[in-house]
């Protein structure tokens, strides 16, 4: 059979068209898979078939029986096609072909390729298990190994330990055998001390003063020959922090013990920080010169408040020191805008500046803006030659952008616009004190805070023009402290703003405002972190304010509190301070005239208290019974308490051994003995006041000599029973005495007073007769008076009234 490819396009129409192509593989498949007998039979009846159904949809196997017929998918068209040459749309094409064949080893190849990944990951995952049960056996290997390092370890440090409990019981029971030994002979020393100062008190009742200051003189002169230098035994550089406290003659003076004290004195260290404040009326330029030029490269703090002779050698030595840190040059009249250039020069490092009470002007303040970039501190109190505009050089150059510590008290030149100026020229500052300044406003405030708003600390003390409205202001200002006293324009509203915009207070300070009431204190009742609290003469304040205040946060929390004059104040609060302030130990309700022993009773179980102040009130010796049993106490003052004599001070003192301070001025009942019990007791005592007493004698003075030879500090004005003996007795037993008052001393002579008080810093002396407020004459009468007074109100008058009779 020839192929149609050739043949007539008609013919081959022809053919698609009838299908006969599909007729004629029907028809041949159902002969060949069926093999009927009779074929002719067979084909006439599938064409009668094919007939009856049509040519459409004609398959192949459509004359196959359908039990016979194969499972084969049709992938071309048949093989009649291709003879025939109709095969234009069949299906078997050689590009077929090729990607029946590409997909077919594609399928193998992931076939093979998916079975190789399993095979690795079935290998790595045995790796894994393997590599995991080493590890766990590697641990359970060094588990064992540790137990067994740490099982003998364990003995061994418990070996270790029962060898060390029983060294340390061996060395604690050598350790109490020498502290027995030592308390022992401390014991015994004290015993040999308290029985010579009772034979020596013993043998001044007698009489026998003078023999007894001749005979303390020698025993001091002889031992001191004997005794060996106790110092030497010190360690260096103990020694060395001893003479780090003392002043500039006092060390000249040890210089000269030794040698090998000589050479302690050249240690720099020593020489870090110089005062000449302790010796100001001593010190000259060539002092100053010689001592600077020698350590100047070590000085990094130098204080030469009130050195009024110095010059400008002095300063021009101050320049020097490059190293210098801290300089206070307060109260020194030879400084100027020269002598200022020259530091400016020199100490471009310092960081602490006090120039108050100086004539500087204008060009001061230039120099200080173009020199000290650094500098944080700056004082300029007093200082009234200087205008707003010095104030505006603050801000130029380099400026003082870094203080952060400014004093304008007194500088009552400065106007809203200077304070405006400081604002701009220094915005970090964050503690201000502006105090005696009268010309301080509200408005001065309000120009300062818009630009200072990290102020966290302000003292207005002597500023009465200030109202509600500065506390508004520095509402943006995160306070901590704040210090005013003397103000009658501050109200509970000034209270409110804090509680509310200040949670972080901590101290606050307002003296004499008259017009703070309770409400002040129920107010700052929730602030949680109050230490200081000072409402000294706020006569509106009652149990009723301050009750609300102690129960709140700060109560427990509480150190110091001052209440004085505060007339409303009674036993209860007292009752409530000690059930709150467990942290207490500054007490002072002078002139609360309500309280009474019952109160002051509750505050005997208060151990942390150690200074209380009782003056004007009406206790008696009971109190002072129970205050002697806080041992910490330190500082005492009952001036004026006129129920208190010497059984209560006796009482008191065997307790309060470690008092420093002790004020029983205008206690007229007290007599030497008051004094004797302070002495005998008291050893450390530095401060007493026994002024107005008129019942001492010389005799109590000579017991105070004898024993307390660290006192700085006595007043003992109006004793008009003290003679001459007094200032001797002064003079040999209390060596370092320093301050000392003798107005209305009329038995006391002028030529004694020049003759014994060169060694004083400061005296107050005065022969005249004791003013009619003291209750008594010249002669210790009391006097018959019509009208109660206060001599404690009319104290400073009196004083201020004689400092022109005070002895040179």
């Amino acid at each position: 059979m020839s192929s149609l490819r050739d043949a007539d396009p008609g013919l081959r129409a022809y053919f698609k068209r009838h299908s006969l192509l599909d007729v004629y593989e029907t028809l041949l498949c159902g002969v060949f898979i069926m093999c009927p007998e009779d074929p002719l039979k067979f084909l006439e009846e599938k064409i009668r078939e094919i007939m009856v159904k049509g040519l459409d949809g004609i398959l192949w196997d459509a004359c196959i029986d359908s039990s016979l017929r194969p499972e084969l998918k049709r992938i071309s068209e048949t093989y009649l096609h291709i003879l025939f040459g109709l095969n234009d749309e069949q299906l078997m094409t050689e590009e077929l072909c090729e990607k029946a064949w590409n997909f077919y080893s594609n399928n193998l190849k992931k076939l093979y390729f998916h079975a190789w990944m399993h095979y690795c990951l079935l290998q790595k995952k045995c790796k894994a298990l393997v590599k995991q049960k080493m590890a766990f056996a590697g641990d359970y290997y060094d588990t064992r190994i540790t137990r067994v390092v740490v099982q003998k370890w364990r003995a061994w440090v418990q070996f270790r330990k029962d060898q060390i409990a029983l060294a340390a019981m061996r060395i604690q029971k050598v350790f109490n055998d020498n502290l027995k030994k030592i308390i022992l002979r401390a014991w015994h020393a004290e015993a040999q001390s308290s029985a010579k100062t009772k034979a020596y008190f013993e043998r001044l009742v007698k009489g026998d003063q003078e023999e007894c200051f001749e005979k303390q003189d020698y025993e001091q002169y002889s031992s001191s020959e004997t005794v060996k230098d106790e110092m030497s035994n010190i360690q260096e550089r103990a020694i060395l922090q001893i003479f780090h406290y003392i002043d500039l003659i006092d060390l000249a003076r040890c210089a000269q013990v030794s040698r090998s004290w000589m050479l302690l004195t050249q240690a720099s260290s020593i020489w870090t920080d110089i005062d000449f404040s302790s010796v100001k009326h001593k010190v000259q330029d060539k002092t100053v010169e010689k001592i600077l030029k020698k350590w100047r490269p070590y000085v990094i703090r130098l204080n030469l408040r009130a050195c009024s002779a110095l010059h400008w050698p002095s300063f021009k030595s101050i320049s020097e020191c490059k190293n210098l840190q801290d300089l206070n040059v307060s109260e020194c009249k030879g400084l100027n805008d020269e002598s200022m250039r020259l530091i400016s020069e020199g100490c471009p490092a310092l960081l602490y500046l006090n120039l108050s009470y100086t004539d500087i002007t204008n060009g001061t303040l230039r120099l200080l803006s173009r020199s000290f970039s650094n500098l944080q501190y700056l004082s300029l109190a007093y200082c009234r030659k200087f205008t707003d505009k010095g104030l505006q050089y603050l801000g130029s150059g380099k400026g003082c952008h870094k203080l952060i510590y400014l004093d304008l008290s007194g500088c009552i030149q400065i106007s809203v616009d200077g304070f405006r100026c400081i604002a701009n020229s220094c915005s970090g500052i964050k503690h201000l004190v502006i105090n005696d300044m009268p010309t301080l406003t509200d408005k001065c405030i309000q120009a300062l805070v818009e630009k200072c708003q990290q102020i966290v600390s302000v003292v207005f003390l002597g500023s009465p023009h200030l109202s509600d409205v500065t506390f508004k202001a520095l509402a943006e200002c995160k306070l901590v402290k704040v210090r005013i006293e003397g103000n009658n324009r501050i109200t509970d509203v000034s209270f409110k703003l804090m509680s509310k915009f200040c949670p972080q207070i901590k101290h606050i300070y307002m003296a004499d405002c008259q017009k703070i009431t309770d409400i002040s204190l129920k107010t700052i009742s929730p602030l949680k972190y109050i230490l200081v609290l000072n409402l000294a003469d706020c006569v509106r304040i009652s149990d009723a304010g301050l009750r609300p205040f102690l129960e709140g946060s700060s109560g427990a929390k509480l150190r110091e509190l001052n209440l004085t004059n505060c007339i409303h104040i009674t036993d209860a609060s007292l009752m409530k301070i000690a059930q709150r302030c467990h942290n207490l130990t500054y007490l002072n309700i002078r002139y609360c005239e309500s309280v009474t022993d019952g109160g002051i009773e509750a505050l005997g179980y208060m151990t942390s208290l150690m200074s209380i102040d009782i003056s004007g009130t009406t206790v008696s010796d009971m109190s002072l019974v129970v205050l002697g049993h806080v041992r910490r106490m330190k500082e005492l003052s009952v001036s004026e308490c006129r129920k208190i004599t010497d059984l209560g001070i006796q009482r008191f003192c065997q307790g309060a051994k470690d008092l420093e301070y002790c004020d029983v001025s205008y206690c007229f009942q007290l007599t030497n003995e008051t004094v004797k019990a302070l002495a005998f007791n008291c050893r450390q005592l530095t401060s007493l006041n026994i002024a107005g007493c008129h019942k001492m004698t010389d005799l109590c003075i000579q017991y105070l000599s004898g024993v307390c030879h660290y006192l700085h500090f006595l007043d003992i004005s109006g004793c008009v029973h003290l003679t001459d003996k007094t200032l001797k007795y002064l003079w040999k037993g209390c060596t370092q005495l320093r301050i000392l008052k003798m107005l209305y001393c009329k038995n006391i002579t002028k030529q004694a007073v020049l003759k014994y008080s060169v060694k004083l810093e400061k005296q107050e002396y005065n022969d005249a007769d004791p003013p009619s407020w003291l209750g008594y004459d010249s002669a210790g009468s009391v006097l018959t008076l019509n009208k109660k007074s206060r001599p404690g109100s009319e104290k400073a008058k009196s004083l201020s009234q004689n400092e022109n009779k005070e002895a040179t």
